[in-house]
């Protein structure tokens, strides 16, 4: 008599293979939680650095001066007062012309306090002020 030859896996296998998958995931998954929102903010960080360190400091090499509070970043983008800015770039400071936005698609808020040049996102929740994920980013606070 011939032995049938037996394929697949049993019940039991199956079960143990979900359990320590399952183990797994529960390990796994607190650590990857809330990562993406923390890559956000760091990445907002950087953006708002690289306006700074770049195409706000060419501006200023440029004309002298920083754009007024009221200006905005959009004088970086187009030149709000030929007069006042002769010197201005004719390509702009922005590539192509276009303001960036932070990591939820927001306008970044620029504020020239006589010289103390702070740029701020609203955050997750596009609102101003809150806490945890939902406060707002300073580039004077970030590392």
């Amino acid at each position: 008599m011939q032995k049938k030859s037996r394929s697949g896996f049993s019940l039991i296998e199956l079960m143990i293979v979900i359990v320590i998958l399952g183990l797994l995931a529960a390990m796994v998954m607190p650590s990857l939680t809330g990562k993406g929102e923390e890559a956000k903010r760091n990445l907002v960080c950087v953006q708002m650095k690289s306006i700074y360190n770049s195409s706000l400091d060419m501006f200023k090499i440029d004309n002298g001066m920083y754009p007024s509070t009221t200006e905005g970043l959009e004088a970086l983008a187009v030149n709000p007062d030929a007069e006042l800015y002769p010197n201005y770039s004719a390509s702009g400071y922005f590539k192509d012309g276009k303001i960036p936005k932070d990591s939820w698609g927001n306008k970044f808020i620029y504020v020239n306090d006589e010289g103390k040049i702070e740029i701020v996102s609203l955050g997750a929740d596009r609102k101003e002020g809150g806490t945890g994920e939902a406060a707002d980013i300073k580039m004077s606070e970030c590392k």
